[in-house]
């Protein structure tokens, strides 16, 4: 059957055929390049009439198509030009001629629908996209890298034009500038040096060897600990031990005791013991286990030296009566204070003691040390050593509490007169406090020196040389009022060395102590509840006792002082 591409002198191509596509026959009047159907060729640099989209349906069926009504094959319209100008192509592009579409005319355009155009649309989803129009950023596609002229800015003076004086003219002082900086920074690196080598070689140690004269891990039980053979003698009084502290010393395990290698000092209420009402009014407290005579031998009766038996401190460590009317009560804590005076003493050496000290308000903690025999007099004139003293209040209390940790020797000509403000210091946490977890307190003493630290050297709370005497040292007045009494000072040292009176053996002291008169917590201070010089200062801390005692905690620990070890060496 003849079609209208015949009349126009068109020749078909043969169809085409998935299964034959390699024994296709190129018609010599419409050839077409071979595109192989596994692979996509590129289409870069290639002139438009040779690109193949091999998406596109075969020729066979861009040529003809099948009228919908009739099931005939249609011929192509012819195509036409499109109206106005033909685009510019594309650089190294060969520009065709623009067809009709094989999507068909628009509709309401005014052109005439047909069935081929209807025909066509049916295939439209495999005829290849129009080529793009060629616009004003439209570039050539190549593989090469291209190179662009950078255009050059007319805001910039010619480099042969501007000057630069510091070429052609050297500043004299600018060398002298140059050398001066870096010959600071060199003195600056070398004096840091000098001073961190003479800062070491300052630092006095031990020399010599040390026997161990004290290794206390805690790890007996109680009445081994505590007992005839133990290393430890509980100190039992109420009498404040020259402090005016509001706590009694016992020998109660409740008080003193060790428990999974630790040894626990923990207060606790004496009215739990004799009720609150006896604590005011009506009641009289004996501690038959007192231990004033042993710890004060010299004032015993019969006793060989001078001193004569002071019965009033006697019954005032011994005893207490609560009245109302005169304002005395019971002491209204009980606590401990144990020493190594029967089993262990040093003169020049070592103590490292392992130890987290308690939390609440009030509460003061120590571990210290006294002379064997008062070989210069009583206290202070025998001295005293403060390894560890610290306050239970908290961070905010504004007289160091318990972020802070102190170290100070005590010493005097006379028993009212007392040098320490001249041998003390401290060191503090700045982020946390030291009832969070134990410390090592140490001390380091010998004959030229003597130093008190927390953990490590570095954190020395007192590091003293013995250079002068301490009598010197102290400045003192030569004649000093007692009341209206005048009292000529004497040198209660004056045979002795630089290092008298801490010249002497020492035993060690654990306490817990609970507020007090002698000043260690300040009047006015974070709400104290009473004052140093008011005669009823007990009973107004026992009245408050509200305020002050559930910051002690109620699992018994954390309001207790924890220790670790003790270890004691000596030169030998």
């Amino acid at each position: 059957m003849s079609t209208s591409a015949d009349k126009d002198g068109v020749k078909p191509p043969p169809p085409f055929y998935l299964s034959e596509n390699s024994k296709r026959i190129k018609d010599k009047s419409h050839s077409t390049p071979s595109v192989s159907n596994l692979s996509r060729p590129s289409t870069a640099g290639t002139a438009a009439s040779s690109i193949v989209n091999p998406f596109s349906p075969p020729a066979s069926i861009i040529s003809f198509s099948v009228d919908p009504i009739t099931n005939a094959s249609m011929p192509i319209a012819p195509t036409g030009q499109q109206e106005g100008q033909d685009p510019v192509p594309r650089l190294g592009v060969t520009a065709l001629p623009r067809s009709t579409s094989y999507y068909g005319t628009r509709p309401n355009t005014g052109d005439n629908p047909s069935r081929v155009t209807s025909g066509i649309r049916l295939r439209e989803t495999f005829a290849a996209p129009p080529a793009r129009p060629l616009t004003a950023v439209s570039t050539s596609v190549s593989l090469a890298p291209s190179k662009t002229t950078r255009m050059r800015s007319t805001m910039l003076e010619d480099p042969t034009t501007l000057d630069k004086p510091w070429v052609t003219t050297k500043d004299p002082y600018a060398r002298i500038a140059y050398l001066l900086t870096y010959s600071v920074a060199f003195l600056g690196i070398a004096a840091s040096a000098v001073r961190c080598y003479f800062g070491y070689k300052s630092v006095q140690l031990i020399t010599g060897n040390l026997c161990m004269v004290l290794d206390e891990d805690f790890t007996s039980d109680t009445d081994t600990t505590f007992g005839p053979n133990g290393n430890w003698f509980r100190e039992v009084s109420l009498g404040g031990f020259g402090n005016g502290e509001f706590e009694m010393t016992t020998s109660s395990s409740n008080n003193s005791y060790t428990s999974d290698g630790y040894l626990y000092i923990t207060p606790t209420l004496t009215s739990n013991m004799i009720g609150s009402d006896a604590i005011f009014n009506g009641y009289t407290y004996n501690l038959t286990d007192c231990t004033y005579n042993v710890t004060n031998p010299e004032a015993n009766p019969g006793s060989t030296n001078t001193t004569t038996f002071d019965a009033t401190a006697y019954y005032q460590s011994c005893g207490a009566v609560s009245n109302s009317t005169t304002g005395t009560i019971i002491n209204p804590i009980q606590s401990a204070r144990i020493t190594t005076r029967n089993s262990a003493s040093m003169r020049y050496g070592r103590v490292e003691v392992v130890a987290k000290v308690p939390r609440g308000d009030w509460l003061w903690p120590a571990i210290w040390m006294l002379p064997v025999n008062n070989t210069y007099g009583p206290w202070p004139m025998s001295g005293e050593i403060d390894i560890m003293e610290s306050r239970g209040n908290g961070p905010s209390y504004p007289d160091q509490g318990i972020n802070y940790v102190r170290g100070s020797l005590n010493w005097g000509p006379l028993s009212f007169l007392n040098a320490v403000s001249k041998t003390f210091g401290w060191w503090t946490q700045r982020r946390t406090d030291y009832g969070e977890g134990f410390h090592t307190y140490a001390l380091e003493w010998t004959d030229s020196f003597l130093r008190i630290y927390v953990d490590t050297r570095l954190h020395y709370m007192l590091d003293l040389s013995f250079n002068e005497p301490f009598f010197s040292r102290g400045d003192f007045p030569a004649v000093v009022q007692n009341g209206s009494e005048p009292i000529v000072l004497q040198n209660p040292w004056i045979n002795g060395t630089n290092a008298t009176p801490f010249d002497q053996p020492f035993y060690l002291i654990i306490n817990l102590a609970v507020g007090g008169t002698n000043g260690w917590f300040p009047d006015n201070a974070d709400n104290k509840p009473w004052l140093d010089n008011s005669p009823t200062a007990m009973l107004d801390f026992a009245q408050a006792q509200d305020t002050w005692y559930p910051t002690w905690g109620s699992d018994g620990e954390s309001g207790s002082f924890v220790v670790d070890s003790v270890k004691m060496w000596e030169l030998c």
